[in-house]
């Protein structure tokens, strides 16, 4: 199954008591349709993603990153501690594809603006033909 979604907040790594490493994020995936009276509805689901390959993916993983990812979905129910039934959607991924927008694509993004411009600026006295 594949999910394409924004990252709600920041990936974190966790460690689990066999020593093994897990990056934790969660997704929104935005859904839209028109109802019976021609009204567009906006939907929202959230998914709670693992990823279990390698931990150093999670420093890619910022808050707003487009990514798009393979995996499974499950769903968990629970009895919340004020004795409220909850239930929620997992995703455990197994491939991650990175199409930006997060903190670290506009730090990116601002570094090679600069670049260009001071490329820019230094091309301005050159007197080459092309």
């Amino acid at each position: 199954m594949n999910i394409i979604g924004r990252l709600t907040r920041d990936a974190e790594v966790r460690t689990t008591s066999q020593d093994k490493q897990v990056v934790n994020f969660s997704v929104a995936v935005g859904d839209s349709y028109r109802n019976k009276q021609g009204e567009r509805v906006e939907q929202t689901t959230y998914f709670d993603c693992a990823y279990w390959l390698s931990a150093n993916v999670a420093r890619l993983l910022t808050k707003g990153t487009l990514v798009e990812l393979t995996g499974r979905a499950s769903v968990r129910a629970w009895i919340s501690k004020d004795g409220e039934a909850r239930a929620g959607l997992n995703f455990h991924t197994s491939q991650i594809k990175l199409h930006g927008g997060g903190k670290k694509t506009e730090t990116v993004q601002a570094t090679a603006q600069t670049v260009n411009n001071s490329i820019t600026a230094q091309g301005a006295d050159d007197d080459l033909p092309f």
